[in-house]
């Protein structure tokens, strides 16, 4: 069994007992989250059942295992002969979660 969540603006496709990075969520590490915004669910037998835009009644739960930040990408602007330079890094912030079950 899987399903297709949306969460942070992204789309993941998830099955129970996976970790997943997801954009940070204000959640403590050991809680519970249940993911309301479920695309799809694909039962082991039957139909998948696909939603309009959400499947109604389905939710994904999940343990947050951690938080923590990406590598850091390095951003660089130049415009040549005007001797402007800018550099700049970020690090984006995660929240590492272990989908425990789906509820279709």
């Amino acid at each position: 069994m899987y399903a297709v969540i949306k969460t942070g603006g992204k789309q993941y496709r998830v099955s129970p007992g996976e970790e997943i990075k997801v954009e940070k969520l204000g959640a403590e590490i050991g809680d519970l989250v249940n993911i309301q915004d479920v695309l799809l669910v694909v039962p082991d037998e039957g139909s998948p059942k696909v939603g309009q835009p959400t499947v109604a009644g389905a939710t994904v739960q999940a343990k947050v295992v951690d938080h923590g930040r990406y590598d850091k990408i390095i951003v660089f602007k130049k415009k040549r002969r005007k001797g402007y330079k800018v550099k700049r890094g970020h690090r984006q912030q995660f929240t590492r979660l272990l989908i425990d079950s789906i509820q279709s």
